[in-house]
């Protein structure tokens, strides 16, 4: 979702050095206008001041600006102990001494593409669209390697990081694998791993992929595939900014807020289908798990309605 933010960033001529996490790193390493990534070693949670401060001394005198994409404090921390002098971010978790240049926060949750590339300073941004780029021998390599054949087989990602509420049921997949006439990869984390095993037990069309691939590798194998039906995840975006026909499945967030912006994405949320009865008026509660116990946003959602809209 940052990709369009760094197209317009190099289209006007800055040089572009990409700090992140070592599993999101394959992503922007997909993105040619990205020059370079410098993979951060930090772990989740706490301040890591000594290893900020180190990595911020090794980067010093190196950059004229940096663009600080997460609202916490501590991703503002480092460009501020690197003397980058043009910091540019929202406001956000007493970070208005650590920025430069300050945007406030929309009141409402807006696309995050859009709020990613308002970072700019441009306007226009509305209709920015992401977009991955893989080569084609890269993507074969990894095909042979794992004994798959390009666009014959569909990709199921029922996985997310987030939590409970943006997932799927297992057996709805595994209902939905048997149901499809080709062969199912399933992709995710290590942590996903247990998850995926319960839908390859269920339907024995599946390969499960989960926790055995590397990322780089996994989105080789989400771009050769014919289709991929998700969870709002980071897969779901990967899908959608390499053009592949997908359904998405929203429960506990919003469309609205982090829609799959691609032609080829299919999306299903029950908040918006006006023939559900009773309404969902508690959706979408952005929790991590269902608050009222019963998951309807997505236990709801059948295998038939999911087949039903896949461009196969």
């Amino acid at each position: 979702m940052t990709e369009p933010l760094l197209l317009r960033l190099a289209a006007r001529g800055e040089r572009l050095t990409v700090g992140a996490l070592p599993w999101v790193a394959p992503v922007y390493r997909a993105m040619p206008q990205v020059a370079d990534v410098i993979e951060f070693p930090f772990a989740h949670g706490g301040l890591q001041f000594k290893a900020r401060r180190g990595i911020a001394r090794q980067m010093e005198g190196q950059f004229d600006a940096a663009y600080v994409l997460p609202n916490s404090l501590k991703s503002a921390l480092l460009p501020f102990l690197a003397s980058i002098p043009k910091r540019i971010g929202y406001l956000g978790e007493a970070r208005i001494g650590l920025l430069t240049h300050r945007l406030k926060n929309p009141k409402n949750k807006p696309p995050m593409v859009a709020f990613y590339s308002a970072l700019s300073g441009e306007a226009g941004f509305e209709s920015d669209r992401p977009q991955l780029h893989i080569p084609d021998a890269h993507i074969d390599d990894s095909l042979a390697s794992l004994g798959l054949t390009r666009g014959a087989y569909a990709v199921f990602a029922p996985g997310s990081e987030y939590g409970p509420a943006k997932r799927w049921p297992a057996a709805h997949y595994a209902e939905l694998a048997i149901q499809l006439a080709m062969p199912v990869v399933l992709l995710g984390s290590g942590k996903e791993a247990g998850l995926c095993e319960e839908i390859a037990s269920a339907a024995k069309n599946c390969l499960n992929l989960a926790g055995k691939t590397p990322l780089t590798q996994a989105i080789h194998v989400l771009a050769a595939s014919k289709i991929i039906v998700s969870n709002d995840s980071g897969l779901m975006h990967v899908a959608a900014a390499l053009g592949v026909p997908q359904v998405a499945i929203f429960g506990s967030s919003s469309p609205l807020h982090t829609p799959p912006l691609s032609d080829k994405a299919a999306v299903l949320w029950l908040k918006s289908d006006a023939a559900y009865q009773p309404p969902l008026d508690c959706s979408p509660c952005f929790e991590r798990e269902c608050p009222l116990g019963h998951t309807r946003c997505l236990n709801d959602i059948s295998a038939a309605q999911v087949l039903a809209a896949m461009p196969l």
